[in-house]
This record gives structure tokens, sequence and C-alpha cells, in this order.
């Protein structure tokens, strides 16, 4: 997306300032802390071992994390062409679709590794489909993308009730999900991966839905800045009027555009539904759609910020647990709170610090020009 201030070196913008402003939050976050009574270096101290204290809590920070990753490139599709898809929590949903009538379909009959790709498929297809429509209403009608994205969140919320009460769910349960997978539709854990540096993951649900991810922010790396559709959608973010004056077409890349954006959505199910449940249930997204616009703007829409942005979301989803269970006086609310504020600095806020961070660079930068200039005299 276009941005109205000074270009500035890759590890001031993609660096500096997140790591001001997350800093910012947590200063912030601990003055909450105070208020309530409680210290917040003890607070700090188990929101870190909460999240990382055990091979357990690694474990289940990174399966929150590798949720974000997909969520979190969803978004940065999107705001790479100069549209804000808010709408990751429905795609996800629908998404997950995809993934429960690959393995309600296989799960008896294959092993996970046959399921798995073919999940993927049926994933990231339900996912652009139903971000298909608002792309094509946003391109050919002019229906603006976040009002449309925010109404099919709620279609597709609709839509997951009426399928988990009437269509899915199994004769005589009264609970509204699928029937438990058979193992071929069980993704196998990461243990191995922890293993090799002595830790054991226990029961927490780190699959290899984290190495998928992994290999989507490398896929998404290669399409923005590496193909000839990727610096199309760039020259419309930064400029619909240049884009079209290049000849461009503004209505297929909007509708492309959603479409990955949308199949990236919906492979995020993958990871609750066939890494952590075992089948598909009515909550599975769990607000993860809009923490990954939260995610995207921390980590500037690059892969490379993403990744570790998404990363910190789960040390505070993970982490905010163990601080509830250990001081009853922050409750589940306040972690929150804490939360907000993170997105708060990150996104609303996010240009907040960037002006003094460019002057005191730019002097930086001028004073150190003429100091070369006097060396060379």
């Amino acid at each position: 997306m276009s941005n109205p201030y000074a270009k500035l070196p890759g590890w001031v913008e993609y660096g500096l300032i997140p790591l001001v402003n997350l800093a910012v939050a947590f200063l912030v976050a601990g003055l909450v802390v105070l208020l309530v009574g409680e210290n917040p270096l003890e607070a700090a101290y188990h929101l870190i071992n909460g999240a990382f204290g055990r091979g357990e809590y690694i474990g289940f920070t990174l399966y929150y994390a590798t949720t974000f990753i997909f969520t979190g490139l969803a978004v940065a599709v999107a705001f790479h062409a100069g549209l804000f898809n808010i709408g990751g929590e429905g795609q996800a949903y629908v998404g997950g679709i995809g993934v429960a009538l690959a393995c309600l379909w296989l799960d008896q009959t294959m092993p996970w590794f046959v399921v798995f790709p073919l999940a993927i498929i049926g994933s990231a297809f339900f996912g652009a489909a139903w971000a298909f429509l608002p792309g094509w209403l946003q391109a050919k009608r002019g229906s603006h993308i976040v009002i449309t994205t925010i109404m099919f969140n709620f279609i597709a919320s609709s839509l997951m009730v009426y399928l988990l009460t009437r269509v899915l769910k199994p004769l005589g349960s009264m609970s509204p999900q699928t029937r438990t997978f058979a193992e071929g539709g069980q993704l196998p854990k990461l243990d191995w991966l922890l293993s090799i540096f002595g830790l054991d993951i226990g029961t927490a649900p780190f699959n290899v839905s984290f190495l998928l991810a992994l290999v989507a922010a490398f896929g998404v790396w290669l399409l923005i800045w590496r193909t000839k559709l990727g610096y199309e959608m760039r020259t419309m973010g930064h400029s619909p009027s240049a884009a079209r004056y290049a000849g461009m077409s503004e209505s297929r890349i909007t509708v492309i555009t959603m479409m990955i954006s949308g199949a990236l959505a919906g492979m995020m199910a993958l990871n609750p539904i066939m890494g952590e449940q075992g089948r598909m249930q009515l909550d599975f997204v769990q607000g993860a759609g809009f923490v990954g616009i939260a995610v995207a703007l921390m980590g500037r829409s690059h892969p490379a910020g993403i990744i570790p942005a998404a990363v910190l979301f789960g040390v505070l989803y993970q982490g905010g647990a163990e601080i509830s269970f250990e001081m009853p006086s922050i409750s589940r609310d306040m972690i929150v709170i804490i939360q907000g504020l993170v997105i708060l600095f990150a996104g609303a806020l996010e240009n907040m610090f960037r002006p003094a961070i460019a002057r005191l660079f730019a002097t930086s930068s001028r004073r150190a020009a003429v100091v070369a200039q006097t060396k060379g005299a």
C-alpha cells in the first residue's frame, strides 16, 4: 500500500519501528498491570515462561503461531494490492469445509500423507471461492471490500452452524461437530523437530502444518517480489492510476488477489481441524482471522516480518494463559487488553513514532555525509 513517509532502510522499516511500537505497547500494558496491584516484572516472567519455559509450552506457542502465519499472509497479500481483506475469519470457516470433506471421504482408507494434499487443495479452493465474490463485487460493482468481507464473515458463520447441525453432524449426536476423523485424517506432530533440541512437546498439538505455513510464507515472497503478477499487485497498491495507465487490468488484479488471499486464509483451517481437534467443530477459527490483521501490520506485510509477528501473538496467547493461572487477579480479560494494546500500537498507531525516527535517521545520514565530505576535502 502507498506510504506517505520517506523511505527508510529495511532494518529500520521492518525491525526498529515494530520493536519501538512493541516496547511502548508492553510499557503501557505494564501500567495496566500496576493498576490492578500486580508486579509487571512478575507478569512478564510468567508470560515468557508460559510461552518458552518447557517443550510443551513452546509447542503450544508454535501451534498458535502457525495459525497466525496463514491469516497474516492472507491479509498481507491483499494489502500489497491496496485491498483490506477483513474477511479472513469467514474464509477460514469455509476453508474448513474443504478440509472436513477430504478427511471424511478418505480418512478411513488412506494415510495422512495422501489426505493432507487433498485437504490443502480443498481448503485453498473453498477459501478462494469465498473470497471471489467480494473481490468480484469490488472489481465490477464498486462495492467496498471491507463492507462485503465483513458481511461474508457473518454469512460464513451462519453457514457453518447450518452444516454442523443439519448436514455434517453424525446421527444421534447433540454436539455441533463432525465425527472424529480416523488416523488418516489427523496430522502427525512435529515432536521430532523439538526433540533435536532435547525438548518434549507433550500434549501440544504442534504439527506438520507449521512446515506448510513456512512454505506458504516463502511462496508469498516469491509471488509478491519475483513475479509479474506480484509487480502488478504492488503497482496497483501504490498507485491505481499508474497501474491503469500502464495497461494493467484493475478488475483482474483485484479478483486474483482476493482469491489468493482467501486461499491462504482457508489453509489456516488445516492446523486446528487436522492438527489438533481431529474433527471440525463450530468455533474452530477463534478470531484468528482478525489477529491476522495485526500480524500483517506488525510484520509490515513481509513474510520475514509476519513469521516473528505470528510467534509474538502465539506468545501472547500461550503465555497469557500462564499469567491467568499464576496471577489470578489478572483475569483473561486483562490478557485480552494486553493483546489489544499490541494491536493498537502495531496497527492503528503504527506510524506514531515513524516521523521522529525518520528525522533522527535523516539527521544522522546528513552528519555522516558531511563528515565524509570533510575527510575527502
